[in-house]
């Protein structure tokens, strides 16, 4: 039992101490006071002249969970916004004066946006439509002329001739992502999300994931705005996601690209996905080699080129995820709680991805739903990817997060009336360090190829232990208290190679609380905390 013991103590040290010298750079947030600013999370933003154009989004927090209160009407956004960080100041203007289609589109929530030159393409989103009587997902794709519009708000001019929308069903689509490729435009992943969302479950809506990447060229002389479909990439496995992250890239060879990074649910369990999608002119590829166990859903992120080393970094600020670090110990919770994690995952020069804990954290249970909007004067691969090379001061502003939800706690989704989180008006400048050691934190589980998962996390004594094996061999699967003492030891003998799945029921042995998990075979040693509790339970986001 000591020998046991000790083995466990130092796969949690190696946890800890698991330094890099990898990507040799920092972050640094500085909070920025703007007066009058509203709060909003999960909208639109473009951007021009320095200046920011908000649109859409939710005035309140986290969804109630309360019967026929989700998403109501008092929280749909129905100003636009324009932010200006360098001066400090701030301008709104109503949707009122727009058509009621646009009114109703662009006050919407998880719309998907990208922005090519001084136009934002808008498509989608969630919300109440008086003109449908409904909650429904909106079949639109709109054009903004972004600094017309923010310079119209500005001014106190018309800025109706700015907004331009057609019709389309392919674009009803919400909690996806829209991205721009060579010309090309990509609706990666989404549902369509028709009714009242409803907590309990019961039947007031109906859901539909797109498990598609839906491609499209967009013809717009500022005038007529045209859409041109190609055919679509279908995977409902691995694209059945949403609420996540699709960060551009640089995928090989200077070759561009994107990479989907986790979202929700898998197919087979309620639970986000933890590998990664990558997606380029010529399709995609499942990354299964790599697990993200940190920032499961979209939150602001920053994508970073080191073409010296040709090392591919991108950072995620907080949101939801369902694994946390605590004191060098990686802890599994199946509700998906919100966290102040700020992580990186780089994929090196022979394309292998691992992440790491950088030394700083959000300040709190922040960023779920928070935008990375960049600076101006910092130069950027296709206008989307830090050049870092090109970063040549000590410490560098490389742009702002903004909005999103801001929680109280942890866990709020059980007890969620609409006063445990808000939409957050904060801003924060995003400074790059190039001078630091980059001695960030790695997930050793994240470069493991075991993939361990337990669920449900918390549970009462009833879970799954699913892990993969790269290789037969032995198997030892062991139980800890926070002591060190052994409850629970099982021996499997010369499991054969893939997927394990081991139920285990313990009910009546343990009472509530914290526990450890230790798989162990002749080349990997990974342990995770569960927690076991009473009447326990998970919640679907």
């Amino acid at each position: 039992m000591k020998q046991l013991f000790y083995t466990l103590v130092l796969v949690g040290a190696s946890i800890v101490s698991g330094y890099t010298q990898v990507g040799a750079f920092d972050m640094k947030l500085e909070a920025l006071s703007i007066p009058g600013l509203s709060g909003v999370q999960s909208f639109a933003v473009g951007k021009a002249d320095g200046k920011w154009l908000i649109i859409g989004g939710r005035l309140d927090g986290l969804h109630k969970r309360q019967a026929n209160q989700a998403f109501d009407v008092a929280g749909l956004n129905t100003n636009l916004t324009v932010v200006d960080p360098v001066s400090k100041q701030q301008w709104t203007a109503p949707l009122s004066v727009l058509p009621v289609g646009l009114q109703e589109q662009l006050s919407a929530t998880n719309m998907e946006f990208h922005q090519t030159g001084d136009f934002l393409y808008i498509i989608g989103g969630y919300g109440y439509s008086n003109t449908a009587a409904d909650h429904i997902t909106y079949p639109n794709l709109t054009a903004v002329n972004v600094p017309n519009t923010i310079n119209a708000i500005i001014n106190n001019t018309s800025y109706v001739d700015e907004f331009r929308q057609i019709t389309d069903q392919e674009f009803a689509v919400t909690g996806g992502q829209l991205k721009e490729l060579y010309g090309t435009y990509y609706l990666i992943g989404g549902h369509r999300f028709d009714g009242r969302y409803n907590p309990m479950g019961n039947p007031s809506y109906v859901q539909t994931y797109t498990e598609a990447i839906r491609k499209f060229k967009i013809t717009d002389d500022g005038t007529n705005l045209t859409v041109n479909h190609l055919a679509p990439i279908v995977d409902a496995t691995n694209l059945h996601r949403r609420d996540y992250n699709v960060v551009p890239q640089v995928l090989g060879n200077g070759a561009l690209g994107m990479t989907a990074f986790s979202g929700v649910f898998q197919v087979s369990m309620d639970l986000p996905f933890l590998n990664s999608v990558d997606i380029d002119t010529n399709g995609h590829a499942v990354n299964n080699s790599f697990t993200q166990y940190y920032n499961h859903y979209h939150c602001a992120n920053v994508p970073i080129y080191d073409s010296v080393t040709d090392e591919m970094h991108t950072v995620f600020f907080g949101g939801m995820a369902q694994y946390y670090d605590d004191g060098g110990m990686l802890v599994q919770n199946d509700s998906v709680p919100f966290v102040k994690t700020i992580a990186r995952v780089t994929r090196d020069a022979s394309g292998d991805m691992a992440e790491y804990k950088m030394p700083i954290e959000m300040p709190d249970y922040f960023g779920s739903g928070s935008e990375f909007i960049w600076a101006d004067n910092v130069n950027l691969i296709d206008g989307k990817i830090l050049d870092l090379k090109s970063v040549t001061a000590d410490t560098t502003l490389i742009g702002y997060i903004f909005g999103g939800i801001i929680s109280t706690a942890p866990n709020i989704f059980w007890i969620n009336d609409g006063s445990q989180s808000a939409a957050s008006n904060e801003v924060f400048e995003v400074y790059l360090i190039k001078s630091s050691l980059g001695l960030d934190e790695l997930n050793e589980q994240s470069v493991s190829s075991l993939q361990m998962q337990v669920y449900p996390n918390p549970n009462d004594g009833e879970f799954v232990i699913k892990y993969n094996l790269n290789y037969s061999g032995d198997v030892t699967i062991t139980l800890f208290d926070m002591n060190g003492k052994i409850l629970d030891r099982e021996v499997f003998s010369n499991q054969a190679v893939g997927e394990q799945v081991f139920h285990k029921q313990i009910d009546g042995l343990l009472a509530g609380g914290t526990y450890l998990i230790n798989i162990e075979t002749n080349r990997e040693n990974i342990t995770q905390r569960i927690i076991v509790q009473r009447n326990g339970g998970r919640h679907h986001h």
